[in-house]
């Protein structure tokens, strides 16, 4: 055999048991890809996305996504060439696995915890809109989950009222360990409740809860062996004064607070907040209005441009990441709080797009 012709064999064996090494051989990466966007204005598998009752609402138009991004499963296991393929295109993004399920986190752990933090989202999106329309909302620190085999299992429940611990009101939610804490493990505290069963039919009566009740609890130590605790998280828990329920499946994290609180917002008040315009955004929001960094920004800019979006509500923490490959046709706008996202929208509806604040690299 000619030395070149045996030469050419093996060099394509050769490429050919690379070829099946990368198939076959994992590696530890996953991949992040531009998900679904929805209106929250409009409908999502066939019923409204934001169903309030109670309150007077007004009709709506243009668009006010919240934006999504696709992720390879847990135990997914991408091999060396889709590795390279991702790299290697436009709308994708390779990264650890560990970026995406620290420590192991299973798939079912990684879907609970989206979905808890989802559920917050709501809540706080809710609190926030009715906080921009100045509409009083109740909140009140409840026990959240109490742990098993803790001193407080037995005595606290989910759901139970915190007036006070120790005799001191309890008005935040971080008051309950500052109380706990100022015990020496193995001392008693007292928490001053009201039942959630009590709570709930008081609620439901729309009355504020007043029946409390005592608890002493003995502490024990924490885990890391330095303070006192009697195994419960606290939570915050809000009393609307009309209902507002978000109807959205197969979606996690919380990521769509902004858009949600928003949302609320346009069905609340006569004036369409976009001006008919297809306004995409992300941005979580805590329940003062306060609008968070989130992960995946370039996927959701594609994604939402996609979808025909022309506008994008950008957490200024985001900028400067999604200043650098954002797709044709979409403008950027910064925003740090729900207040900013509304002046914005304002300044979009008269028409005064120069002055909207935008992102930067810096």
């Amino acid at each position: 055999m000619p030395r070149r012709t045996a030469t050419m064999l093996a060099s394509t064996l050769v490429l050919i048991c690379l070829l099946i090494a990368g198939v076959l051989i994992p590696v530890p990466y996953a991949e992040m890809s531009p998900g679904p966007t929805v209106n929250t204005l409009g409908e999502a598998r066939g019923e409204p996305v934001l169903q309030i009752s109670g309150r007077k609402t007004y009709p709506t138009d243009g668009h006010l996504n919240m934006t999504t991004v696709r992720v390879t499963s847990a135990d997914y296991k991408m091999n060396a060439v889709e590795a390279v393929y991702g790299w290697l295109a436009h709308d994708n993004v390779v990264v650890p696995h560990d970026t995406l399920y620290p420590d192991g986190k299973t798939e079912e752990q990684s879907s609970q915890e989206n979905a808890e933090e989802f559920s917050q989202s709501q809540e706080s999106a809710k609190v926030a809109a009715l906080g921009e329309l100045g509409v009083p909302v109740v909140s009140r620190v409840v026990v959240g989950s109490v742990v098993k085999g803790a001193p407080a299992e037995g005595k606290l429940h989910a759901g139970d009222v915190i007036k006070a611990v120790d005799g001191v009101p309890i008005t935040e939610q971080s008051g309950v360990a500052a109380q706990v804490t100022k015990r020496k493990p193995g001392q008693k505290v007292e928490f001053t409740i009201v039942p959630a069963k009590e709570a709930a039919a008081a609620e439901k009566a729309g009355k504020e809860p007043t029946a409390t009740r005592k608890v002493v609890i003995t502490t024990t130590t924490s885990e890391e062996g330095d303070r006192a605790v009697v195994g419960i998280q606290a939570g915050t828990d809000h009393v609307f004064p009309f209902t507002i329920d978000i109807k959205l499946a197969d979606v996690g994290g919380p990521s769509a607070g902004l858009m949600f609180a928003l949302g609320i917002i346009d069905k609340l008040t006569p004036d369409s907040l976009t001006g008919g315009r297809f306004v995409a955004g992300t941005g979580t929001i805590d329940d003062k209005g306060k609008v968070g960094p989130i992960g995946g920004i370039e996927m959701k800019l594609v994604g939402a441009r996609n979808a025909g979006a022309e506008y994008f509500l950008t957490p200024a923490d985001n900028c400067a990441t999604a200043v650098s490959d954002i797709p044709d046709g979409l403008t950027l706008v910064k925003v740090d709080t729900i207040d900013d996202a509304t002046k914005s929208l304002e300044k979009l509806r008269k028409g005064d797009t120069a002055s909207l604040p935008s992102c930067s690299k810096s």
